[in-house]
């Protein structure tokens, strides 16, 4: 492709490049299983993370390039379609309805996601936040019973994490089994098999839920950073946990660390390389680092670490060195250099650390 301009770009510059492309997509085998675009028995979704996007658009499939979308999809009138972002528009045509929705936030391409399939549209309460439940008929039951929390978790992390970030959040059930759920910018998708009221089903919902702060509206910058997605994921599973009524955060990072304990320690976290991006290590390691700083900091300051955290990068790119940088704000300079061993340990040392 070709395209004529009539000066050179410049920095500041911006400008609309259109891309007509053609074929069949399909899903990708990586390291970490199947991603991409997946046909199911009756609808497609797509798993983009981490390079999924690729396989149903051209993009340069990195976190650190990201865009505004509007996607638009022209279904079947049997079908519902969900997609990113707020939907701007239905209209219906000879059998046929044409979906639109927008994401004004740039996002990277791997949260960009589409679900299509027989779905009912249900609108769940309990926030101030809109919320949508997207799901198959015969699975709405159980699902209303599975996000009837939902509403009192955005309230929680709300307290916890600042405002929600986008407009609405969507929780979007497939009639097929996924081996985790999967966030997408302001919905999730999960499976029938993550369906239920017990704490492995209640925490998945947690966890994706907080990835809309986490991983959405704040951005990384390189996937060397992933703890920064899913420890403070994990980590929100423990707040959870404590604000409604269940065990509190220490004594989730006490099982965690007693697990990790009889695990051989090989990965260094803050850098945990292409294959191993997903590793368990990652998330359960990454919730206690965040522990061993409430710990050091203490609850009220550890709050405000992460309220300031999401709001100050808003919308941008983050890094692990960011943090750091953050979190010298909440300390004299006398324990600066504590707070960086603390990091050091759990982050770039494969030796699992005491817990404190």
């Amino acid at each position: 492709m070709v395209v004529a301009l009539p000066r050179p770009v410049a920095a500041g510059d911006r400008f609309t490049v259109t891309v007509s492309y053609e074929g069949w997509p399909e899903c990708t085998d990586g390291p970490w299983g199947e991603v991409g675009w997946t046909e199911l028995d009756d609808g497609a979704v797509v798993a983009g993370q981490p390079t999924g996007a690729s396989t149903w658009f051209p993009c340069v499939d990195h976190p650190s390039h990201r865009a505004t979308f509007r996607i638009t999809v022209r279904a079947d009138e049997d079908y519902t379609v969900h997609a990113s972002g707020e939907l701007e528009s239905v209209a219906e045509d000879d059998g046929e309805r044409t979906w639109v929705f927008v994401s004004p936030d740039p996002l990277p391409p791997y949260l960009a996601t589409v679900a299509v399939g027989p779905f009912q549209r249900v609108e769940l309460t309990g926030s101030r936040v809109p919320q949508l439940l997207v799901v198959p008929k015969k699975r709405r039951k159980k699902a209303e019973r599975t996000f009837a929390d939902q509403g009192r978790m955005l309230e929680v992390f709300a307290e916890w994490f600042g405002p929600y970030p986008f407009p609405s959040y969507t929780a979007v059930v497939v009639d097929t089994s996924l081996e985790d759920p999967f966030e997408c910018h302001s919905c999730s998708v999960f499976g029938k098999n993550q369906l239920g009221t017990d704490w492995e089903e209640q925490r998945l919902v947690a966890h994706e839920l907080a990835h809309q702060w986490f991983g959405n509206s704040l951005v990384l910058g390189s996937w060397r950073d992933i703890w920064l997605n899913e420890g403070f994921a994990s980590y929100a599973e423990w707040i959870w946990s404590e604000a409604s009524g269940g065990r509190p955060a220490g004594w989730h990072a006490e099982k965690a660390h007693r697990t990790l304990s009889r695990m051989r320690q090989d990965l260094v976290i803050g850098d945990p390389g292409h294959v191993r991006l997903f590793d368990d290590l990652v998330y359960v390691r990454g919730a206690l680092t965040l522990h061993a700083l409430r710990v050091e900091l203490g609850d009220a300051v550890f709050r405000e670490v992460l309220r300031s955290w999401a709001s100050v990068h808003r919308g941008a790119w983050v890094s692990t060195d960011g943090f750091r940088e953050h979190l010298r704000g909440f300390a004299p300079r006398e324990r600066w250099a504590g707070l960086d061993a603390l990091l050091d340990a759990w982050l770039l040392r494969p030796a699992l650390p005491e817990l404190p």
